[in-house]
């Protein structure tokens, strides 16, 4: 794409004026009408600039770098780089804390990327070929195999899932084809959106908080998303820890009873 439409397409999908962004990074809108127009080329920094103005993902950056005529600013590493090792003692650190609650840690596209073992409570019963690092997890959700049986407010979680997706038309389209003509259940929702799952353990509640690196500047650890899922209700707490069993105790937790 030539760099004039894809920073024009980039702001108007923001809501901004050409006054708006130019005041943002330190120009003059007419400067950037004609950087739009293509009557002016911009330099690399000009570029960063405007990128970190629009606060757009890494990714977006480098590829509006590209677009210009520059490399790319921002690393992409492999999650399995040795400069990323200590990414990946966080990640087992934070995913072992959690417990006796389920987190999962999740790439770009909702693909796993690791699990704390509470997860399997989540997951029991869907298909093998459903489960597992590299498996993903929005299909995992919402598949037929999946979870999908087992929620028992899927109407609502379903439209939950699928407005996150905007950056995967097929995978949403494909997940939607899933999901029959379901109403919301009458009512308000509350504060959030919970997830309501049977399980051999009773029936869950659950909140989901989202949490991302948030100073990275390599593109592959800015993208990981840890999902940690919380009981919204006692009982939903003590099915949790009843079935981590020790697991619960080398995390360092408390049963909601002792605390």
């Amino acid at each position: 794409m030539e760099f004039p439409r894809a920073l024009r397409e980039r702001r108007v999908r923001r809501r901004l004026s050409q006054l708006d962004l130019a005041l943002r990074a330190g120009t003059t809108q007419r400067h950037l009408s004609f950087i739009e127009s293509g009557r002016s080329v911009p330099g690399r920094n000009m570029v960063v600039r405007l990128a970190e103005s629009l606060e757009l993902p890494l990714r977006e950056r480098n590829e509006l770098l590209l677009a210009a005529g520059y490399a790319p600013a921002y690393p992409e590493s492999s999650l399995e780089a040795q400069e990323l090792a200590p990414v990946r003692t966080a990640i087992d650190h934070i995913l072992r804390g959690h417990l006796p609650y389920p987190a999962l840690v999740v790439d770009r596209g909702g693909d796993l990327i690791a699990a704390n073992p509470a997860f399997d409570l989540i997951a029991e019963g869907a298909a093998p070929e459903l489960l597992g690092p590299g498996r993903n997890v929005y299909r995992l959700a919402l598949h037929p195999d999946g979870l999908a049986p087992r929620i028992r407010n899927l109407a609502e979680w379903a439209r939950h899932i699928l407005a996150g997706l905007g950056h995967r038309p097929e995978l949403r389209a494909e997940l939607a084809s899933y999901i029959p003509e379901l109403e919301p259940s009458a009512g308000a929702l509350g504060f959030a959106v919970p997830l309501r799952l049977s399980s051999s353990r009773g029936d869950l509640s659950l909140m989901t908080t989202v949490t991302a690196f948030a100073t990275a500047v390599d593109v592959t650890l800015a993208e990981l998303k840890l999902e940690a899922f919380l009981p919204a209700d006692q009982a939903t707490a003590e099915a949790l820890w009843a079935a981590a069993g020790p697991a619960a105790s080398v995390a360092g937790g408390q049963a909601p009873g002792n605390m």
